[in-house]
């Protein structure tokens, strides 16, 4: 999982948990190589002390001798002492002449046992071109813990004697055993504290992302057709308070263009509909001048069929002055809120007997209960139903009988009324319009029925929603509480 695909809060919660995993880990190898660079500097010291004891028992041997104290005489000094001076010092040694030769061992000889009867000669090279005159070699044969000091030991004039070959075994089965249980104990504490981290960064993880997660919430809800709130936070750090404040100088701004944006609209929906009105009051003006202007011409008194032109004039007149009145009233009828006369109804009747006035044989009604009582305006109920089917018979193609199919139901507190056809249905292109005001798919009418439905069902509480399948047809569904 990419680290930029999680969330802030994810982030810190794993983030926190990397954390002690990978400061434990680091406190463990720091333990292990403390206590590994102790151990050496421990068995350092404790060899050098061994050497240290040995070469004063060495110096007080030779002291008290009575052979002449040479490098050929050493056997014969130390040929009993050697074991006195490792039984009281507990400590294993040899002693070699110059050249790398064994004279003398505190341990018993046994065959193919580990002491070396001559030294080799790289360990001299290294001994003798020391500056102490002293050297350490690992033992290759016993292993790694175990190695052999090898020092220069003098007379009382300071002139080289023998060499003494101390072997040491580091044991650190003690100190393995006590590595090992404080590593134990310290797996059992960073685990326990593994669980408490996992617990305090949830928890932090949480407080943190929290006042994030209310500005996400906020700008989720903010919409410029309402009155969005400011944010208040308490206790939030700075960063989060900055945010906070960018966001309610945002609405302000969000606010003062919404007013504007809502004036403009309104200024531009009058325009339109002031040009609608001069457009569609144009139509009929047009014939009417000119039957006028045809009349004037063509009219002769002495015509013996004159009473019958002037009747077809009158006619024609009449209905472009029709014509008119009702583009008069369509725009009136939009214009105008409808009145809530809040009259408990059955909105099973009253559609039953709006759809009386359709001729077409193809409406199905199917209502899910004879009585549906709901309180409405029975006239603007009729009006909705009756604009609903209109257009469902006005979309089906002429070559095409018209199947409309009108259903009513109730569930819970509302009802639903709704109107299929078999028709053309509605193009993806003109979903967004369709409750626009002057908008029409159709060669005839003004585009004001659907809003003006919409604006009613809405003034009820209700709302008013379409499925559409191109070529197949389409389903309006209008719903509104029962009271």
């Amino acid at each position: 999982m990419k680290s930029n695909s999680l969330s802030l809060r994810s982030r810190i919660f794993v983030y926190m948990i990397l954390l002690v995993i990978v400061a434990s880990i680091l406190i463990a190898a720091v333990t292990i190589y403390q206590y590994n660079e102790q151990s050496r500097d421990y068995h350092k010291q404790r060899l050098e002390r061994k050497e240290s004891q040995l070469l004063s028992r060495i110096n007080y041997v030779l002291r008290q001798t009575t052979y002449p104290v040479t490098t050929e005489n050493l056997s014969l000094i130390f040929k009993d002492k050697i074991y006195e001076i490792s039984n009281i010092q507990n400590i294993e040694f040899n002693l070699y002449d110059l050249q790398g030769t064994l004279l003398k061992s505190s341990q018993p000889r046994l065959e193919n046992d580990s002491i070396n009867n001559c030294i080799s000669a790289e360990t001299l090279n290294n001994l003798f071109q020391s500056v102490d005159k002293r050297y350490v070699a690992k033992n290759e044969q016993l292993g790694a813990d175990y190695q052999s000091s090898y020092i220069v030991f003098t007379d009382f004039k300071a002139k080289p004697l023998g060499i003494l070959n101390v072997p040491y075994f580091e044991d650190d089965s003690f100190n393995e055993a006590e590595l090992k249980e404080f590593l134990k104990r310290l797996g059992y504490t960073y685990l326990f504290m593994l669980l408490v981290a996992i617990a305090f960064a949830y928890f932090v993880s949480k407080f943190i992302t929290r006042s994030l997660k209310t500005i996400s919430d906020k700008m989720n809800e903010t919409r410029l057709e309402k009155h969005n709130k400011k944010i208040e936070l308490k206790g939030a750090s700075q960063e989060v308070s900055l945010l906070v404040e960018s966001y309610n100088s945002m609405i302000d701004e969000l606010e003062e263009s919404a007013v504007q944006l809502a004036t403009s609209e309104r200024e531009q929906a009058w325009r339109e509909m002031a040009k609608q009105v001069a457009h569609e009051i144009k139509n009929p003006l047009t014939p009417m001048r000119l039957s006028v202007q045809s009349f004037q011409r063509k009219f002769d008194p002495s015509d013996p069929k004159a009473d019958q032109k002037v009747e077809e004039f009158s006619k024609t007149l009449i209905q472009q002055i029709d014509t008119l009145s009702s583009i008069a009233s369509a725009f009136s009828n939009f214009a105008k809120m409808p009145a809530q006369k809040n009259e408990m109804l059955n909105v099973v009747e009253v559609i039953d007997l709006a759809l009386d006035i359709f001729s077409e044989n193809k409406i199905n009604f199917v209502a899910e209960k004879k009585q549906i009582i709901a309180k409405f305006d029975r006239t603007q109920l009729i009006r909705v139903v009756t604009n609903l089917v209109k257009n469902a018979i006005q979309s089906v193609p002429k070559d095409i009988v018209p199947i409309i199919d009108v259903a009513v139901s109730e569930s819970g507190e509302n009802v639903h009324i709704s109107v299929s056809d078999n028709g053309l249905g509605i193009s993806e292109e003109n979903t967004a319009k369709i409750f626009e005001p002057k908008f029409t798919t159709k060669s005839s009418g003004m585009g004001l029925g659907l809003p003006m439905i919409k604006n009613i069902i809405e003034t009820y509480n209700g709302n008013i929603t379409f499925t559409s399948n191109e070529g197949k047809g389409t389903t309006f569904t209008v719903s509104f509480p029962k009271e």
